[in-house]
């Protein structure tokens, strides 16, 4: 097995040392055969795109002029025409993914640090006859601190002074495109942000006269009215496009390769369920590159990809949620699709109040894939059948709903533990706790009311114990259930059931115009378990009904009163 070098994205290095490499240099012959003036290629992260870029560097770089010893014997080396191209351009190499920054200064600082930085690799431009006086003095001025304009115009320049020195125009690379706009978004600098990088992409993508071709990758495609709103040459290709589908991730027959050359092929099935499901254009079977080369190198299961960057975002797009997207989770958790519209042009200021822009996102990401899709035929719009990418997503999700209540973890594995034992004094004790520590972090807007918070709560709460509680149980809720109440079934997973109980809890906003107090609110959501006979699927699962419990729970602000048919215990004032 040749050497895995694990998180080397310099394509150079990685030929020059026979680390472990499968050839995606089809995509050079493919990229330039479409011969789009500007691609933007969208991939999840960790799928090889900063790789490619490299190769895409080293391939047509006058810098790497004569290195034919980095393509020989790779696929593109087969046809002596583009071995004709390889280091026949100047060639500038980008990448975003540093750009980072609690604050719109910062963030812009660092961007305009790596523009400058640009400068510093062709100093010898401006120590040359090459430039003019004024070329001179604005090649001096493209530093960390400049100006919007010099910002704005200073890869145009560059393309130009490299275009008039080596008689050629230039290949843009830029690598990460979107890191600095979804850092913006959760900084809530978004808007101020956009504005400054429309400028620079619209002066080198559009406006610019020494531009040969450009690469863009991202994980995302963004809104081209906000980011590329002159970008008319611009090819975008997403995950569900045709163009490139196998030119990032390993494929099937890659990915069983690389385990017959490391003397695992009994692990086909196995590595299958963990790290496929990847599916872009109409190629499926597409693998996690990272997650591959991490177990080739490691030889044990793990969540390699999802644990490589913070899923923040991810989590507070499902957490602050509404009603609907949390049951759409516990569907894809249980292993199940969910069927949405997609819209593929991202527009960060629309995820709070649209669904379907979250799951766009998702999607994007990596963390949930296509399994069908059907056209409207009036409309020609899109419905996709999603699920969750394979097994490694799904301990992802799992571990991010079990941080939701990291800040009461003790208190809510207490919950659930009273809740199985019938202890009902300390069900409430601990559910009071929880409620107080977590009822705000599962909230969206910026003044709840006492019944969007409850709301927002014990949907996450219910996701927390389907988390907690599915390898025992079958966890099942209403979805017809009005706005303010909302009820679960607990359904053993055997009709034995161990000795478990089977649990029917329903939730109730307390309402002061129809009842007196909490106690009243809890009578009404146990009548209402009793009036609808929730039981009935139970006992036609074959759970004797003395197995069976209820449990009402009453919300009044950040407090919670559960009472059972027997008795009615309460924690805490009101």
């Amino acid at each position: 097995m040749r050497t895995i070098s694990i998180g080397k994205q310099n394509f150079a290095s990685l030929r020059e040392n026979d680390f472990f490499y499968v050839d995606k240099t089809d995509f050079i012959r493919e990229w330039w055969e479409n011969g789009d003036d500007v691609t933007l290629i969208a991939r999840p992260r960790r799928f090889g795109k900063t790789l490619n870029m490299s190769m895409l560097e080293c391939f047509f770089s006058n810098r790497y002029e004569n290195r034919k010893d980095l393509f020989k014997g790779l696929s593109i080396w087969r046809e002596k025409k583009y071995r004709l191209l390889q280091g026949a351009y100047p060639v500038l190499s980008i990448t975003f993914s540093s750009a980072k920054g609690n604050t719109y200064e910062t963030l812009r600082k660092q961007i305009c640090a790596l523009l400058a930085e640009q400068y510093r690799n062709h100093r010898y431009l401006s120590e040359g006859d090459c430039l003019s006086a004024v070329e001179k003095k604005e090649f001096d001025n493209v530093n960390a601190d400049m100006d919007d304009t010099a910002a704005s115009l200073a890869l145009q320049r560059l393309c130009g002074y490299l275009g008039r020195y080596y008689g050629k125009n230039v290949i843009v690379l830029l690598d990460e495109y979107d890191s600095p706009l979804q850092e913006a978004y959760v900084g809530g600098y978004w808007e101020e942000l956009v504005n400054f990088t429309r400028s620079i992409f619209n002066a080198t993508f559009k406006s610019n006269p020494y531009l040969e071709r450009a690469v863009m990758t991202g994980v995302t495609r963004m809104s081209k009215e906000f980011i590329f709103s002159d970008l008319n040459n611009l090819r975008v290709v997403t995950t569900t496009s045709q163009a490139y589908a196998a030119a990032f991730g390993f494929t099937e027959g890659e990915v069983y390769a690389a385990l017959e050359e490391a003397g695992m092929s009994g692990e086909k099935e196995r590595v299958k369920e963990w790290y496929d499901g990847f599916t872009f254009g109409r190629v499926s079977n597409i693998y996690n590159p990272w997650s591959i080369t991490n177990f080739l190198k490691e030889k044990t299961y793990q969540t390699f990809w999802a644990s490589t960057s913070s899923n923040a975002l991810v989590s507070s797009l499902i957490r602050t949620g509404t009603r609907d997207i949390k049951q759409h989770m516990e569907d894809l958790l249980e292993g199940k699709s969910i069927y949405t519209e997609i819209d593929e042009q991202i527009v960060f200021d629309q995820l709070g109040g649209n669904e379907g822009a979250v799951w766009s996102l998702l999607l994007a990401g990596g963390y949930l894939k296509v399994k069908s899709y059907a056209v409207h035929p009036r409309t020609l719009q899109k419905q996709f059948e999603l699920s969750l990418t394979n097994f490694e997503v799904e301990l992802m999700f799992e571990r991010l709903i079990r941080e939701w209540f990291g800040r009461s973890e003790g208190d809510y594995q207490n919950f659930a533990k009273s809740l199985l034992q019938g202890d009902l004094k300390a069900m409430n004790h601990y559910m009071n706790k929880v409620a107080l520590d977590t009822f705000g972090f599962f909230d969206t807007v910026n003044h709840p009311s006492e019944r969007t918070e409850p709301e927002r709560f014990y949907h996450g709460f219910v996701l927390g114990l389907l988390v907690d509680q599915r390898e025992h149980y079958q966890i099942k809720s209403n979805r017809e259930s009005d706005f303010g109440r909302y009820d679960v079934l607990m359904q053993p997973r055997s009709a034995e059931g161990d000795g478990l109980p089977a649990l029917v809890l329903e939730f109730k906003v307390h309402d002061a115009g129809e009842e007196d107090s909490l106690e009243e609110t809890v009578a009404a959501a146990l009548r209402q378990i009793r009036e609808k006979e929730y039981d009935a699927e139970l006992i036609s699962a074959g759970i004797p009904r003395a197995r069976i419990r209820h449990y009402g729970f009453a919300f009044e602000g950040k407090h919670v009163l559960i009472g059972t048919d027997q008795e009615i215990f309460e924690t805490g004032s009101h």
